[in-house]
């Protein structure tokens, strides 16, 4: 494979490979970054940790997701930096150099598909695999002016890639234009089942108290009015069955439970050494009692089958992707801290659905890039994609 100039810290600096083979397909033409999670023939799969890294010598087979954009003319190009064992949203990895965001340099990237957001925002490939927990590709794409969509949980399969939380974990991808990602999107997701068109605008207020202030307010509000003028229906308000605040401790329960149980074991034995906040997370995952998180999942269930009550197969839900834009890289922890709860307070009411949600490259806040979300039924994924091109092109 040959070497790029990489000045955006996007891709791993692993020991050259040959690069898997392109078929003659749909995506020929393209590049294609490849988030360090993801299996690929010839390469290890670090996930962010160094350790694990050499733990995990190179592949021997390719994820079969991956193997789909390959054999639809996709050209492997890199694996690109992921935060550490995926555990974190804000695009910074003790272990490398962070990821540089092209479009706001002083802002971090997003992550935990940090690399690969970076990579297609600086034009280093045209198109980047990513994954998506609690909004691992919702985030990235926010921050760096880049569509992102977060698919129906279990819509394409993750095998043979390195885990989080599996009951959460889904694949995403990075584009920069609705085109190339409707392409991907042709080969990735085939026909959807929810076929009930998407014509009814939904308002969550609860979800749009979290917006940090004036400024936001007034981009989010001029977002709003480009998606209602695409629907030119009535808007529907509907009110959350449960509290933000109770619902993302819902998901926080069964995201850590999961985490500890699928890295557990690699960190009491290899005993790695892992980047604050990570750490943490971990130590946190590995208190939850089995009766806790199946009180968490009995309350997510539930929130499920309310939610679904009310929203009708028409609707599809407009919402912020995130609170604001980036944060600084000069932001203190605390400052991180109070940003992280609530940008995934947003991000985790689609997890805990199920659902698909993309996000979409409207706005600008504080000279950065600022998105907004449609969030739909499961299956509905296609329809987001098309809806997405129609809202930007103004049709």
């Amino acid at each position: 494979m040959t070497k790029m100039r990489d000045t955006l810290n996007a891709f791993l600096d692993y020991a050259d490979a040959p690069a898997p083979a392109s078929g003659d397909g749909p995506l020929l033409g393209l590049t294609l970054g490849v988030k360090d999670i993801f299996d690929v023939a010839g390469y290890p799969t670090g996930g962010g940790n160094p350790h694990r890294a050499e733990l995990h010598r190179s592949a021997m087979s390719t994820a079969p997701a991956i193997q789909r954009l390959l054999d639809a003319g996709a050209q492997f190009i890199g694996k690109t930096q992921t935060d550490e064992l995926t555990f974190s949203m804000i695009g910074q990895n003790a272990h490398y150099p962070p990821p540089v965001n092209r479009a706001a340099p002083q802002r971090f990237t997003g992550g935990s598909s940090s690399g690969s957001a970076a990579a297609v925002a600086g034009g280093l490939t045209d198109i980047a695999a990513g994954s998506d927990t609690n909004g691992s590709i919702r985030i990235p794409a926010s921050y760096c002016g880049l569509i992102g969509l977060r698919t129906t949980h279990g819509r394409i399969p993750l095998e043979d890639t390195m885990p989080l939380s599996p009951s959460f974990d889904t694949f995403g991808w990075f584009a920069r234009d609705a085109a190339t990602y409707g392409r991907v999107g042709e080969v990735l997701l085939g026909d959807d089942p929810h076929t009930t068109r998407l014509t009814r605008p939904v308002r969550v207020l609860e979800l749009e108290a979290l917006l940090f202030g004036e400024q936001e307010r007034a981009a989010y509000g001029a977002m709003l009015h480009t998606c209602a003028h695409h629907f030119n229906r009535e808007t529907v308000f509907l009110a959350l069955p449960g509290s933000v605040k109770r619902l993302f401790a819902c998901f926080r329960t069964i995201q850590a439970y999961e985490a500890w149980q699928v890295h557990g074991d690699f960190i009491r034995n290899a005993k790695p050494a892992l980047g604050p906040g990570v750490r943490e997370r971990f130590e946190h995952g590995s208190r939850i009692s089995a009766e806790t998180v199946a009180s968490a999942r009995v309350e997510r269930q539930r929130f499920q089958q309310d939610f679904a009550a009310l929203f009708d197969d028409d609707m599809v839900l407009v919402m912020p992707t995130q609170p604001t834009v980036a944060p600084l890289k000069s932001a203190t922890r605390e400052e991180l801290d109070r940003y992280r709860q609530l940008a995934l307070t947003l991000t985790s009411i689609a997890g805990l659905l199920g659902w698909p949600q993309i996000t979409i490259p409207l706005g600008q806040v504080h000279d950065a890039p600022f998105g907004v979300s449609l969030l739909g039924p499961a299956g509905s994924d296609r329809q987001l994609i098309r809806l997405t091109a129609d809202i930007l092109s103004g049709s």
